[in-house]
């Protein structure tokens, strides 16, 4: 589960992340992290759609 000192860093840096939910990359989420509690994690998608997904799910940033 990723921590609090993570997402709240990728929240002040902007740093677009990538959620993997399992092993299809098509089911891959990628956005902004917004907000989060003890159990969801709200993602702003690039269509500016939020999604909130479980915080037990894999989060990386991209890097370009």
């Amino acid at each position: 589960m990723i921590t609090e000192e993570e997402l709240d860093r990728l929240r002040i840096d902007g740093t677009k992340v990538r959620v993997v939910r399992d092993d299809d990359p098509h089911n891959d989420v990628r956005g902004i992290v917004l907000a989060w509690d003890d159990d969801v994690v709200l993602i702003r998608k690039p269509n500016r759609k939020v999604v909130k997904l479980d915080r037990h799910y894999r989060f990386e940033p991209i890097v370009r």
